[in-house]
């Protein structure tokens, strides 16, 4: 990829796992979203997305909503608690729903002692209908985690798991504060296989300090030795204005945005040589995986979690900062541990954000959710489904032509797509369809217009 390509869309742009994004959410209460979930379709499925904010120490690279824990006290409340929310948000939803998709995420999930585990998914059981294949995945952190654990995970019914690796090099590892041996991994994988957990995912980094290729090479050669179903390799997003603890990582320290492709570039040409298909922006699954199958239909899916063959229309999320999506909107979970035990300890839902979609949001969303899945959109077809005019799009269609010239975006009649050998610009291309990016970038540029004006008046 040209370096001037690089600077030239080198503008920050959202990830995408929602439309409307999360920063254009405002201030919404619970009793909004009771509504909501009193609304739902009476036959809707549900998934549900439970957070777990501690970990056992903060890793520097972090960009999670997460505490470290010192001692067990907090941790068991919080379980406690969320046991209670569980039942607020249940005795809100009509009927007994069908729960097709259960992941709990952090932080840290396993740091939950054994009774917790039980107590949060017999409160979900007694919610929920969970369906016979059902996906019950949890994030993993090796150093966390030991065949006791797994056995606990097998019993309450986990299929899958993922397990964050970043970077096996040591020197990389001592530059995020995660020390986290090749072996202390491989013998978390092959406790869960041993209880019957066989969906392993690993989840790897890129634009480390101390990477380089033939680093980031060295690193999934030896995850592939795990033969995982899936690995995601994400780009570190150095933001220290708001994880305050990146600060610890020297900038100096950081491969640029050439570097930074060419570690992804070689990632992708090293995962393909073995087998596994990209899918998406940043995931790879094996050719039998559900992820890739659903990828190949053109019927992959992304929300909160990433990408996913989750299709219900409820996503209900439990625990500090977790997020919703329902028909009408998403709501978001007060982010203070503080504020969110107060809320249900007084028997209110904990929400704090939130926003009501609209029938072009719901559009829009469509259309970035293809180019994010599909790497190409059909947007006639996307304006029929949603009952809207053909032509809707035709000033984004004309305001593609600086990405189809530098060889980003292919337009044909009514289609957009992105060429595979630009699948790392794939934000770039859904961003121009995002109408509430844009009136943001356009108040901004007004106020610093005004700004401007303002400071060469006096």
């Amino acid at each position: 990829m040209r370096p001037d390509l690089l600077a030239r869309y080198s503008r920050p742009v959202p990830r995408y796992t929602s439309y409307p994004t999360a920063p254009h959410f405002s201030a919404m209460d619970g009793e909004t979203y009771a509504r909501w979930l009193a609304d739902a379709p009476a036959e809707a499925a549900v998934s549900a997305y439970v957070h777990v904010p501690f970990c056992a120490e903060l890793c520097l690279y972090c960009g999670c909503h997460t505490q470290v824990a010192r001692t067990r006290v907090p941790v068991e409340a919080y379980a406690r608690r969320l046991v209670e929310e569980i039942g607020l948000v249940a005795a809100r939803v009509p009927g007994h729903r069908r729960l097709t998709h259960l992941h709990f995420g952090g932080g840290t999930p396993t740091m939950l002692e054994d009774a917790d585990f039980a107590a949060v998914m017999g409160a979900l059981r007694t919610a929920f209908d969970f369906a016979p294949d059902a996906e019950i995945a949890i994030e993993i952190d090796p150093r966390v985690m030991d065949a006791g654990k797994a056995r606990v995970l097998a019993r309450e019914g986990f299929n899958r798991a993922s397990l964050g690796v970043q970077d096996f090099e040591p020197k990389v590892q001592a530059a995020i504060g995660r020390t986290q041996s090749f072996e202390t991994t491989r013998a978390v994988v092959e406790a869960l296989r041993a209880e019957g957990i066989g969906a392993i995912n690993l989840d790897l980094m890129y634009g480390l300090p101390h990477q380089d290729e033939a680093s980031v090479r060295r690193t999934v050669e030896a995850a592939l030795t795990l033969d995982p179903s899936r690995i995601a390799v994400f780009g570190y997003a150095h933001v220290p204005w708001m994880k305050k603890h990146q600060a610890l990582i020297p900038e100096a320290q950081l491969p640029g945005p050439e570097a930074r492709l060419a570690q992804a570039e070689a990632v992708a040409a090293l995962l393909g040589d073995h087998g596994y298909a990209a899918v998406g922006l940043d995931h790879f699954a094996r050719a039998e995986d559900a992820m890739a199958a659903r990828a190949r239909a053109g019927t992959l899916k992304r929300n909160f979690q990433g990408y996913t063959t989750d299709d219900a229309p409820l996503l209900l999320g439990f625990g500090t900062s977790a997020i919703g999506a329902l028909p009408q909107g998403y709501a978001q979970n007060i982010a203070s541990t503080p504020l969110w035990h107060k809320a249900v300890a007084e028997g209110r839902l904990p929400v704090a954000r939130g926003i009501a979609v609209t029938a072009e949001d719901r559009l829009r969303r469509d259309v970035i959710e293809r180019l994010m899945c599909d790497l190409e959109v059909d947007l006639d077809a996307a304006c029929d489904r949603h009952g809207f005019a053909r032509g809707t799009f035709a000033a984004e269609f004309a305001g593609m032509a600086d990405l189809v010239a530098d060889g980003l975006a292919e337009v044909s009649g009514g289609v957009v797509r992105v060429p595979e050998a630009a699948r790392a610009f794939t934000r770039v291309a859904c961003a121009r369809f995002d109408a509430r990016l844009a009136a943001q970038k356009a108040a901004e540029e007004a106020e610093g217009g005004q700004k401007m004006r303002h400071a060469a008046a006096v």
